[in-house]
């Protein structure tokens, strides 16, 4: 996918909110507290607590919006640091818009980037897109559309880690692109609840002619695409309707197909649900069903010698005649046992414990918002995916109102986004591109506030992947690695006076991994920004920002730079 059809998926996200017609009150599946029970997983959790937050959004009352296209010009100083100590300088002239919509019916945030650098000396030219935009819409009564996209870069070498920040224009850029949408229902016959929702997912990990390797050698183990489906229905009854218990039954449907060999994960799901009200405050529910999980893939291309063949993009080329394997089957009962405790509606808790994927599992979500001016969010998660599934789970957790964090000197995101509403950051995601499947199991956790005119927030998080492959296929070598990513990143922003303000950022990754011949890595960075409105509509801007990583590798030397930036924004 090219950068200029992420920008049509953003601009057609922003005019779906825009141009939609006026409905009922959005709601997704998952666990809730006035119906018989939920989905019995954490992503349940955290759709429902999404769907309250958008049943908050009904109360505002008309529908209000914002959008402020803009056009910037800045000049860039980067420096290296280390291994070297070459200074770039470059131009670089972009084109952008922020928006947000937010009403009865309606919700929207969306930041959008495009920068053409144009390099001095030995600086070469480059292009970089960045954004992020999340919302839904109202199309009917009952019925709601959401979606969501994303294009950031990352530098991301052949083992598949991936670190941000500190890119210097035209240098190795792996650009990734993920976008994802559907609709949701519901409704009621009788006395009888009725939800499902349908989310269909596309990502791209891009990078054009990089991972070249050698004759004889083997290939990246880079993710490429894939497209993912997600699917659930519901129905139920509340407690005192027809027994002093919620009853509900439900199901669920879940595929993601990566292009690397084919790789496909198929998880489907049914189940019987019961919740028992302790309390008004507190619920109990219990679910049992059965699960049918698979992870297949084909075998690679091979030339006449027998060698596989690596494609120009670096990766394996898929035998398309060859059958699909089984890498992973797992089928039988499924059970949860889950407590929602939700004593007024700025606080939610619910934890679940259980069997699935043929074994232990768990998970939970804590949303708290002691006051209209603080949040936190933390997410407990256990699910298997490949990288594209997973960049658009956490895409779909993003809330609906946010001020996107960057680098004010690439505009590359910073891996969180500025809100007091919901889960804000996506770095959990993003610190591992290795293309096999994996099961996830990890905790995002953040914390915004406002205080007088000051932003402040923090996220971190920690995810373990454990991938999945046939020890007899070319995807060996990945079956049973293990790769760790421990991520930080905050900002803070201020305001002096009407026509002036500042902000800085702070982010780290750790990734490490037992794969043979693959160390421990590390990316961090900071960066502060001063901004003065010159007009009505223009402003300057100075920023400067330091970026650095480095690898458990005797023959990868560390690398670090600082970059300046002075510039002038015009807004219309």
């Amino acid at each position: 996918m090219k950068p200029v059809h992420v920008l049509s998926c953003l601009a057609g996200v922003l005019g779906a909110a825009l141009l939609a017609p006026s409905g009922g009150a959005a709601q997704t599946i998952g666990y809730d507290a006035t119906a018989a029970g939920g989905g019995a997983s954490a992503e349940g959790d955290a759709v429902s607590d999404k769907a309250s937050r958008r049943s908050g959004n009904g109360k505002k009352g008309g529908r209000r919006l914002e959008v402020t296209p803009y056009i910037e010009v800045d000049q860039v100083v980067t420096a290296e640091l280390s291994p070297g100590n070459d200074v770039l300088t470059w131009t670089q002239l972009s084109v952008g818009a922020d928006a947000s919509i937010s009403g009865r019916n309606n919700a929207l945030s969306a930041s959008v980037r495009y920068q053409k650098q144009i390099g001095w000396g030995k600086a070469r030219d480059g292009d970089i897109i960045s954004g992020v935009a999340r919302g839904y819409t109202t199309l009917l009564p009952g019925l709601t559309l959401e979606a969501g996209a994303l294009a950031t870069q990352s530098r991301v070498g052949n083992d598949g880690s991936a670190l941000s920040g500190g890119l210097v224009p035209g240098s190795s850029r792996t650009n990734i692109y993920s976008l994802y949408g559907g609709p949701s229902y519901q409704t009621r016959a009788g006395d009888i609840d009725l939800k499902a929702n349908y989310l269909l997912g596309y990502t791209q990990v891009e990078q054009p002619n990089a991972y070249v390797v050698a004759p004889g050698s083997d290939a990246a183990d880079i993710f490429d695409h894939s497209v993912s489906q997600m699917a659930n229905v519901e129905a139920g009854v509340k407690p005192h309707v027809v027994a002093p218990v919620g009853l509900g039954v439900g199901g669920s449907f879940y595929q993601e197909d990566v292009s690397n060999l084919d790789q496909r994960v198929r998880d489907l799901q049914g189940r019987a649900m019961v919740t028992v009200p302790v309390s008004r405050t507190v619920q109990v529910v219990g679910a049992l069903g059965y699960e049918d999980v698979e992870v297949s893939s084909r075998d690679v291309q091979r030339d006449a010698a027998g060698n596989p063949v690596i494609g120009s993009n670096g990766r394996y080329k898929t035998d398309k005649s060859a059958p699909r394997e089984l890498a992973y089957d797992v089928s039988g009962l499924l059970w949860d046992a889950a407590v929602m405790w939700r004593p007024s509606p700025r606080t939610s808790l619910s934890a679940h414990f259980g069997r699935r994927y043929g074994g232990t599992a768990y998970g939970g979500t804590l949303a708290w918002a002691p006051n209209d001016r603080s949040s936190l969010s933390l997410a407990v998660y256990n699910n298997l995916s490949a990288f594209g599934g997973q960049l658009n789970r956490t895409l779909d957790s993003l809330p609906d109102d946010f001020t996107v964090v960057t680098d004010p000197v690439t505009g590359d995101l910073r891996g969180c986004v500025s809100s007091i509403d919901g889960s804000n950051c996506l770095s959990g995601a993003l610190g591992s591109v290795r293309s096999a499947v994996f099961r996830s199991r990890g905790f995002a956790a953040s914390y915004a506030t406002r205080i007088g005119r000051l932003d402040a927030g923090i996220g971190l998080g920690y995810d373990r992947r454990s991938y999945i492959a046939r020890e007899d296929s070319i995807l060996a070598a990945a079956n049973g690695v293990v790769d760790e990513n421990w991520w930080l990143s905050a900002y803070l922003s201020g305001r002096l006076g009407r026509e002036a303000g500042w902000s800085t950022s702070v982010y780290a990754n750790l990734l490490s991994s037992n794969a043979p011949l693959t160390g421990d890595s590390m990316g961090y960075g900071a960066s502060l920004s001063y901004y003065r409105m010159l007009a009505r509509r223009l402003r300057a801007t100075l920023a400067v920002s330091i970026d650095g990583s480095s690898r458990d590798d005797a023959l990868i030397d560390d690398y670090w730079t600082a970059s300046a930036l002075a510039g002038l924004r015009y807004s219309f």
